[in-house]
C-alpha cells in the first residue's frame, strides 16, 4: 500500500492574530470529520499557520478508500414476498432506493420476524480521485467569526486568497477557489523572503519556507520568541511579564520573530503601572520588564517581524510610537486629579446605562441603596460608612480622561485618583476590587467592601438587564450576565459570605420597580449558573441538583451541603437511605388517605420495627432540625445516618398497607413524618 503525505497550504492576504488561532483548532476538526467520511486511512494531522498562511499537513494517508459494506433493514418478509415466492413491488423498489441488486437482497430474522435485507458494498476509490473535492469541500466549510469577499461575491474568506499550494507527496492536487487555481508555488517572508517559492514536495515544504524566513509552525515561532526573550532577560538582569495569551498574539502576528529591547523615560513611571502595562500590551504587543525587586521597569521587549540590519532602527521607531502613547497616558494622569472623583458625579447623569434603565447616576444609587441593604442583613454596621462611599464613588472614573481612552483600567483608575485625593485606603481599594473577578479563575475582592459592593453591582445588572427585557440568548451576553452570577458565586465562596440572593435579588428588584415575573427569571437565571459552577467543581449530578435546589438562594450554604453529602454518598447508608426516601413518596403518593399520627398515640404501633422508627424520628428529627438552624452539615449527614438503619427495618419488618385500617393508618403517618424530614433537607429523588 502506497502512502502520501498531503500539504494543503492558503496563501492570503495578513490574517487577524485572533483568527489564526481559531481556525487552527477549527480546520483540525474538520479535516479529521472529514478523512473519516470519506473512509482514508492516515497517521496525523496537523494544523498551523501564520498571518498569511493557513497549513494543514496529513502525513501517511492511504491511496484508497477503505471498502464499505452495510446491511441496511427493509420491509418485512410478509410485504416482500407474493404467494408465489416473487419479490413484491415493495421489496424492488426497497432494493433500487439502495442501489442493491436482487442478489443482494436477504431475509435475516429480527425479533422473532424476518425482515428483507441490502447487503450494500462500496469498492474503495483511489484516494487522489477524491483529494480535490475534499479540500475544495474544506475551504467553504472553514467559516470565520467575520469573512470578507473580494473579485467573487459567492467566495468569503477571512481574507483575500492569493495562492495555494496542494501536493500529494510532489504531485499536485487540483483545487480551485475564488479564481486561484493549486500549483507548486509558495511566497516567502512579505520582507526578507523570495515572492516566488517552489515547493519540490510535501514533506520539504517546512524546511523550503524557513530558507526564505518563514516559520510555518507556530510553537516553534513561540520557542523562539520565548528564547530571545530569556537572551535579553541575562543581558539586562530584568524578568520580563510572559502572558501567555501575548505570546500567543505575537507568534501570530509575525512569520519570523525577532526579538527586540526597548527602552522609555524613567519618568514615565510615576503613572500607575496599571496604565504603563495595558499602553504596552494591548497596544503595542509589548512585553513589560519589571527589576529583581518585581518593580515596573523603564523597558519593554517587541517582537518584530523584520531581521533588519540594523535593528535600532526597529527599536527607535517602536519607542516613538510607545512614547507619544505615555504622553498621552501622562497627560490624562495629570488632568483627571485637578478635579475629585466626587465632583465628577452630576457628569454620570449625562451618561446612558441603558435607555430603559436611566443613567449610570441611576445605578449608582441603586447599587448604593442595594449596599445599605445588604450591610444590615449581614450585620456589618462597622463598615456602613465605607460600604457608601465607595458605592457612591464606584463608578466616577468611567468620566475620566484616562478610563476613556484606556477602558481597561476602569476601577484602577478609581482606586488610584482616591488614594490621591485622602480617600481611606479600604474605600479607594474597594473601587478596584468591585470589578473582580473579571474571568474565569481571576482573584476575588480581599475585603468585605469591595466584596459587597460587587455582589450589589452584578444583582442589580443582572435585574435591570432582564427588566429591559435583554437577557443573555445562546452565546449573545452583551451585558455580561453570566459572568456576573458567576462573580457572585465565587465571590460568596471565596469570602465565605451567607448572602441570601433571593432576598437580595427581590430588594433589587423592588429599586427598579420589576414585577414578580422579572424576579423569577432573574432568580432561575443564577440558580442555573449556581447549578453548573458546581458541576465545574467535579460534583455529581445529583447531588449538585439536590444542593442547588435546597440552598440555591444562599450559594455559601449550597457548597457546604453539597461537600457534606458528596462525603457520603457511596457510602451503603447513604445509598439505602435515598432508595427508602424515594420509596416513601412512591407510597405516599398512591395512598389517597394519608393524616398524621395524633401527638403521643403510640397504640396503633404494632411491631417494634415501627417503634423503633417513631423513637428515630423523634430524635433524629429534632438532631436535624437544630443542625439545620445552624446550617450544620456533617450534623445533618451523621443523623440521616443513624436514621437509616430504622426506616430500612421498617420496610423490612413490616407491610405498609396493612388490612388493619388503624393499623395502616399508624405506618402511613410513619412515612408522612419521615417525608417531613426529608422534605426538610431536601428533594432526595434527584439522588436517584
Amino acid at each position: 500500500m502506497i502512502k502520501r503525505d498531503i500539504l494543503f497550504e492558503i496563501g492570503t492576504e495578513e490574517i487577524p492574530a485572533r483568527f489564526i488561532t481559531w481556525v487552527i483548532g477549527e480546520l483540525e476538526n474538520i479535516a479529521r470529520a472529514g478523512l473519516a467520511e470519506l473512509r482514508i486511512e492516515y497517521g496525523s494531522v496537523k494544523v498551523t499557520g501564520t498571518p498569511r498562511r493557513i497549513v494543514l499537513y496529513v502525513s501517511d494517508l492511504s491511496d484508497r478508500q477503505e471498502d464499505f459494506e452495510e446491511t441496511i433493514k427493509g420491509p418485512p418478509k410478509s410485504q416482500s414476498v407474493d404467494g408465489n415466492g416473487q419479490y413484491t413491488a415493495a421489496a424492488l423498489g426497497f432494493a433500487k432506493s439502495r442501489g442493491a441488486a436482487i442478489s443482494d437482497l436477504k431475509f435475516m430474522e429480527v425479533k422473532g420476524v424476518e425482515y428483507l435485507h441490502a447487503v450494500v458494498r462500496e469498492t474503495g476509490r483511489d484516494a487522489m480521485e477524491l483529494l480535490p473535492g475534499w479540500l475544495s469541500g474544506l475551504l467553504k466549510k472553514i467559516v470565520f467569526p467575520k469573512n470578507m469577499y473580494w473579485d467573487d461575491p459567492g467566495v468569503r474568506f477571512a481574507r483575500p486568497v492569493r495562492w495555494i499550494v496542494a501536493m500529494a507527496d510532489g504531485v499536485i492536487i487540483p483545487v480551485r477557489f475564488g479564481g486561484v487555481v493549486s500549483g507548486a508555488e509558495s511566497r516567502g517572508h512579505r520582507f526578507m523572503g523570495a515572492k516566488s517559492v517552489q515547493i519540490e514536495s510535501a514533506h520539504k515544504y517546512e524546511e523550503t519556507l524557513e530558507r526564505e524566513f518563514v516559520i510555518v509552525d507556530n510553537e516553534r515561532r513561540k520557542k523562539m520568541i520565548l528564547d530571545g526573550i530569556a537572551e535579553i532577560e541575562r543581558e539586562i538582569g530584568c524578568t520580563a511579564d510572559r502572558d501567555p495569551e501575548l505570546l500567543e498574539e505575537n507568534a501570530q502576528l509575525v512569520e519570523y520573530p525577532v526579538p527586540f529591547l526597548g527602552s522609555f523615560e524613567s519618568e514615565f513611571l510615576d503613572i500607575p503601572e496599571e496604565v504603563l502595562i495595558a499602553t504596552m500590551k494591548k497596544n503595542q504587543r509589548y512585553f513589560p520588564v519589571r527589576n529583581k525587586d518585581g518593580r515596573l521597569s523603564a523597558h519593554f521587549i517587541g517582537i518584530s517581524n523584520n531581521r533588519a540590519r540594523d535593528m535600532s532602527v526597529v527599536r527607535d521607531g517602536n519607542e516613538r510610537v510607545l512614547r507619544a502613547r505615555l504622553y498621552d497616558a501622562a497627560f490624562f494622569w495629570k488632568e483627571d486629579r485637578a478635579s475629585t472623583l466626587e465632583s465628577r458625579l452630576p457628569r454620570l447623569e449625562k451618561v446612558l446605562y441603558q435607555e430603559r434603565l436611566g443613567s449610570i447616576r441611576d445605578k449608582t444609587e441603586r447599587v448604593r441603596s442595594l449596599c445599605a441593604w445588604l450591610v444590615k442583613k449581614m450585620k456589618e454596621t462597622k463598615i456602613a460608612h465605607a460600604v457608601d462611599r465607595a458605592a457612591l464613588l464606584s463608578k466616577t472614573d468611567l468620566v475620566t480622561g484616562m478610563v476613556f481612552e484606556f477602558p481597561e483600567v476602569q476601577g484602577v483608575m478609581g482606586r488610584e485618583y482616591a488614594l490621591r485625593e485622602g480617600e481611606p485606603e479600604e474605600v479607594a481599594e474597594a473601587l478596584f476590587e468591585q470589578y473582580l473577578p473579571r474571568f474565569a479563575g481571576d482573584r476575588i475582592p480581599k475585603g468585605k467592601i469591595g466584596a459587597i459592593l460587587g455582589i450589589c453591582d452584578r444583582a442589580d445588572t443582572i435585574i435591570a438587564i432582564h427588566e429591559a427585557g435583554l437577557p443573555p440568548t445562546g452565546s449573545q451576553d452583551p451585558y455580561g450576565l453570566r459572568r456576573a452570577a458567576r462573580g457572585i458565586n465565587e465571590i460568596v465562596w471565596g469570602l465565605s459570605l451567607d448572602v441570601d440572593i433571593d432576598a437580595l435579588f427581590a430588594h433589587a428588584a423592588k429599586g427598579i420597580g420589576a414585577d414578580k415575573n422579572v424576579l423569577g427569571r432573574s432568580v432561575d437565571f443564577c440558580r442555573q449558573r449556581l447549578h453548573n459552577q458546581l458541576r465545574e467543581r467535579g460534583y455529581a449530578h445529583g447531588t449538585t441538583s439536590l444542593a442547588a435546589a435546597s440552598m440555591g438562594s444562599r450559594p455559601l450554604q449550597a457548597l457546604r451541603m453539597l461537600e457534606a453529602f458528596e462525603k457520603v454518598s457511596r457510602e451503603p447508608w447513604f445509598e439505602s437511605l435515598v432508595l427508602s426516601a424515594v420509596r416513601v413518596v412512591n407510597i405516599l403518593n398512591k395512598t389517597p388517605d394519608k393524616k398524621p399520627l395524633p401527638k403521643n398515640k403510640e397504640a396503633g404501633f404494632s411491631t417494634e420495627a415501627e417503634r423503633t422508627l417513631d423513637a428515630a424520628l423523634g430524635k433524629q428529627g429534632e438532631a436535624v432540625k437544630r443542625a439545620l438552624e445552624t446550617q450544620d452539615w456533617a450534623s445533618v449527614c451523621k443523623s440521616l445516618s443513624e436514621l437509616g438503619g430504622a426506616i430500612s427495618g421498617f420496610f423490612d419488618g413490616v407491610m405498609v398497607m396493612d388490612p388493619d385500617p388503624e393499623i395502616r393508618a399508624a405506618r402511613v403517618a410513619l412515612l408522612l413524618r419521615c417525608k417531613e424530614l426529608f422534605d426538610s433537607i431536601g428533594d432526595f429523588s434527584l439522588l436517584k
